[in-house]
């Protein structure tokens, strides 16, 4: 921790299993959507940057994919990504769920958690979805599998305990320099964002099994003036799925792309004209050279 007065920043990571919150929980912290969000596990696939200004501090967090058994080459990217971020930062929130008990997922999170010295402060999230008696069982679990700097339960859906976790990471910060310049909130290029809001929304508008066979890669994006001109194709394994992607005669790739310029519009703060394609690339999980140029 800094010396009082002293100008602090750092780093956070956000880490858990996959669908405990940790990207709305981002997004509630900055004030601003960055982060795509579903109710489909393994929706974040890469480190996710945002940042937190304040009078006297600046605090970097770092979401990451949820950590879980991979079965992908994919998958096995996303995990080394999370645990590879532990290694980076000043303190670490593990978001938990009040809604479930202590899983095998968890534990082994907090296995890796114990092999860091970093601070970890445990989040458990979505408490607006339990009664309060239903916490103290599960924090007295939690609290004898590791020792916690801070435990701070919260609903990253309506904010609830949100500003807690805010001066308590700041609490934390070393004395440091100001890394973003005060307009920056994150450092993922637009190019990034597009894909991600697009993916977005396809995971809302399709069924359970799609969202882990889903990939966006942006073809072009230029700007002219106050309008960006963004070509994307959407990639999916099977013919079937390319079928449920596009929906009955377009109606649904037509939702997709509507809906995702409005995301962009309101980011990018200019106007989008937007054109998708879907293409099959079977087992695009497994190709090492298709991942690399997804960015993942």
């Amino acid at each position: 921790m800094s010396e009082a007065g002293a100008h602090r920043s750092g780093f956070i990571a956000l880490v858990g299993r996959p669908n405990v919150g940790k990207s709305t929980l981002l997004n509630q912290i900055l004030g601003e959507k960055i982060a795509i969000i579903s109710d489909k596990p393994q929706t974040t696939r890469t480190r996710i940057l945002g940042v937190r200004h304040l009078p006297k501090a600046q605090l970097v967090f770092l979401d990451t994919p949820g950590i879980h058994k991979p079965l992908y080459r994919l998958n096995q990217r996303m995990v080394r990504v999370a645990l590879n971020v532990l290694d980076e930062v000043d303190l670490v929130f593990f978001l938990v769920e009040a809604t479930e008990g202590v899983g095998a997922g968890d534990r082994y999170v907090v296995e890796r958690l114990k092999e860091r010295a970093v601070p970890v402060v445990l989040v458990i999230n979505k408490v607006d979805l339990v009664q309060k008696g239903r916490l103290l069982p599960l924090i007295d679990t939690y609290r004898q599998m590791h020792e916690f700097a801070e435990i701070v339960p919260v609903s990253a859906l309506t904010g609830d305990g949100v500003n807690r976790l805010v001066e308590i990471a700041v609490r934390f910060m070393p004395a440091g320099p100001v890394y973003f310049e005060d307009d920056v909130v994150t450092d993922q290029p637009m190019q990034l964002l597009a894909a991600e809001f697009i993916r977005e929304k396809i995971l809302q508008k399709t069924r359970d099994e799609l969202p882990f066979s889903v990939a966006v890669q942006i073809e072009s994006f230029t700007e002219e003036g106050q309008l960006a001109r963004i070509a994307a194709i959407v990639y999916v394994e099977k013919e079937s799925q390319k079928a449920i992607v596009i929906g009955k005669r377009g109606e649904l790739l037509k939702a997709v792309g509507t809906e995702a310029r409005i995301e962009m519009e309101r980011l990018f703060g200019m106007k989008v004209f937007l054109q998708l394609w879907v293409k099959v690339k079977e087992g695009w999980r497994q190709d090492e050279r298709m991942l690399t140029a997804l960015g993942y």
